[in-house]
């Protein structure tokens, strides 16, 4: 589903230039539940804006489900994202004076689906994540976790090839995190490859595989025995 071989990332920070990722070589095959770990600087975060067709690298080959990701202008590298990816982020992203309905619609409004459609295929996905009854509530008149669970229905309404999430429980207290990775884990479980961004161990036992990041260099990869989680930890 991923591959990406020798990639290296620098930016220009004054006269001097910071490599940020020095040589990433990283595969993903479809289905699996991937963290991507690292303290601050580590290189996750350009990693994931790279996967996320919201930078490119320097140098290094990207293949998205046998796809190259290269030299694209910004009206082709949106229409890939709106192909390919979901995103969920730490902040929700949500618009605010939209109801969580439009907000999961939005994306498909830019697939150029019709609103009647739009509309019953948003309130699926917010069936699907338990929150059917708050459709026509306002961001503001929802709790962070709820929040999220709109964000994750957003992300998968338009069925995307990969789920990458940015710290999606950065903002939660623990007990909302974990049903959060519940609903992480079901989406897993029915095939969908994510990718989660933490810097929380606990969170990144709850999924199947962990990379680890130091200096724009990954240390470590591993395939662990995955913690299940259940809404009443």
């Amino acid at each position: 589903m991923i591959e990406i071989k020798d990639l290296h990332k620098s930016y220009k920070t004054g006269k001097s230039e910071l490599h940020v990722l020095k040589g990433i070589n990283f595969s993903v095959k479809e289905g699996e539940l991937v963290a991507i770990m690292g303290s601050s600087g580590s290189g996750k975060s350009t990693l994931l804006n790279i996967l996320g067709i919201l930078d490119e690298a320097d140098s290094g080959t990207y293949v998205l489900d046998g796809v190259p990701i290269k030299n694209l202008n910004e009206t082709l590298a949106s229409q890939y994202r709106n192909k390919f990816l979901g995103f969920v982020f730490q902040s929700f992203n949500l618009i605010n004076y939209k109801s969580a309905l439009d907000n999961v619609a939005l994306p498909l409004y830019y697939q150029g689906i019709k609103s009647k459609e739009r509309s019953e295929i948003a309130m699926q996905y917010l069936e699907k994540v338990g929150l059917a009854s708050h459709s026509h509530h306002l961001p503001n008149e929802l709790s962070g976790g709820q929040k999220q669970r709109v964000a994750i229905a957003r992300a998968m309404a338009s069925h995307p090839k990969v789920l990458l999430a940015d710290e999606p429980t950065g903002a939660l207290d623990t007990k909302t995190s974990y049903e959060v990775m519940e609903l992480i884990q079901g989406i897993n479980d029915e095939g969908k490859t994510i990718l989660i961004v933490t810097h929380e161990p606990d969170i990144a036992a709850m999924c199947k595989r962990n990379v680890i990041l130091r200096d724009g260099l990954i240390v470590e990869d591993k395939y662990i025995t995955q913690q299940r989680v259940t809404a009443n930890v």
